[in-house]
């Protein structure tokens, strides 16, 4: 068996379900290890995290991703197990297979191949790896990157691995991502009976008008490089269930995926101006999940094009789509960040798989990177 597939076999196999690591950064590590990397485990909270370092005092090129996964959605549904890593029809299938197990095993197996052929390299290589990105990302690549930064310690140049692709490997690279804000918005009136309501103070009437104002807004139209900043209202609960009570509370929950027309502040202080004339009690709870970012496209970009073009034939569309990554996170630091990896199609999904050509080709691609980053 090929040895990234082997290696994305192996790392599928392990039920590393969000925050849990199971293992998967210990088997990666131990290969790293062999190739002259340092390893340090920067574990904080529930999560395991590893930053591995190859040379000092060259400018650091990072390979980042993350080895947890999203949970499974009833295993009866699954054609094939799970955590199996079974192959049939030229697809490897399991939990994490395109999101990004296939991606840390290209990313290892391509340092592996590369240093073989150049074992001085210009650059320092490092991994920036976590079991903390499909969750909260509380305690894990932004963890990692405040300690880094703390004690000046940059990476230059980061390559993600998340699976990027649309149709075919390498259609598709990202240099950015939209910004993701949350609020809940908790509403106090008070209960009351239905045939009384001069003595209630009914939240989801007050609360109404104002969410109809924040739906109807055209927040921007977006610009060269992002589309626009949308809204979605993603749940409203309310009620006791009665339907001859009037409820005291009520709590709504939207997200904000914003481009970098927008900021978080501006957003907010514009969506709780539309409830401004609200007799109920308010409060906001904002919850920032990322900023918005767009990296340059320099050397990294160029490499990325160029190495596709060698490897698999075709020149990527480099966009900003999708949803956050861990990207978020390094890109502010002023790294020049990229993301490439396996086609998306069926990521968090039941029956998740990705092609089994894929994995050697996509490892093969990340090392022509490394070559042109040297060069």
């Amino acid at each position: 068996m090929d040895a990234t597939v082997a290696l994305a076999q192996a790392l599928i196999q392990r039920r590393s379900v969000t925050p849990e690591d199971a293992g998967c950064l210990g088997v990666i590590g131990e290969r790293l290890e062999k190739l002259g990397f340092e390893l340090e485990y920067m574990d904080a909270g529930d999560t395991r995290n590893l930053w591995a370092r190859r040379g000092h005092g060259a400018r650091v090129f990072a390979f980042a991703g993350h080895t947890d996964v999203v949970p499974t959605g009833p295993e009866e549904e699954w054609t094939f197990p799970p955590f199996d890593g079974h192959i049939s029809d030229g697809l490897l299938h399991g939990r994490g297979a395109a999101d990004m197990k296939g991606s840390l095993a290209a990313m290892v197996t391509a340092c592996e191949h590369f240093l073989a052929n150049h074992p001085d390299p210009s650059i320092d290589l490092a991994f920036l790896l976590t079991s903390d990105e499909e969750g909260p990302a509380t305690h894990g690549t932004r963890h990692v990157m405040d300690v880094l930064q703390a004690r000046g310690e940059a990476i230059d140049w980061c390559l993600v691995g998340e699976p990027s692709s649309k149709d075919t490997l390498g259609d598709i690279a990202r240099r950015g991502r939209r910004g993701s804000l949350n609020c809940t918005l908790r509403v106090r009136g008070r209960q009351g009976h239905v045939a009384y309501p001069h003595l209630a103070l009914n939240p989801i009437h007050e609360v109404v008008p104002g969410l109809s104002a924040l739906s109807s807004i055209e927040w921007d139209q977006g610009n060269e490089y992002f589309p626009a900043t949308t809204l979605q209202i993603s749940n409203i609960q309310s009620g006791t269930g009665a339907t001859n009570v009037i409820p005291g509370t009520c709590e709504v929950k939207f997200n904000f995926r914003f481009n970098t027309e927008q900021t978080p502040d501006g957003l907010k202080a514009k969506a709780e101006q539309c409830f401004a004339g609200c007799a109920a009690e308010l409060e906001f709870d904002w919850d920032l999940s990322g900023h918005a970012f767009l990296t340059d496209g320099g050397p990294l970009a160029g490499a990325l094009q160029q190495a596709c073009q060698d490897v698999l034939g075709i020149t990527p569309d480099i966009k900003t789509g999708g949803g956050t990554s861990d990207g978020r996170f390094i890109a502010p630091t002023g790294t020049d960040v990229v993301e490439l990896g396996p086609i998306n199609a069926t990521i968090h999904q039941v029956n998740e798989c990705v092609r089994v050509d894929d994995l050697p080709r996509l490892s093969r691609t990340y090392a022509r990177i490394l070559e042109l980053m040297c060069g």
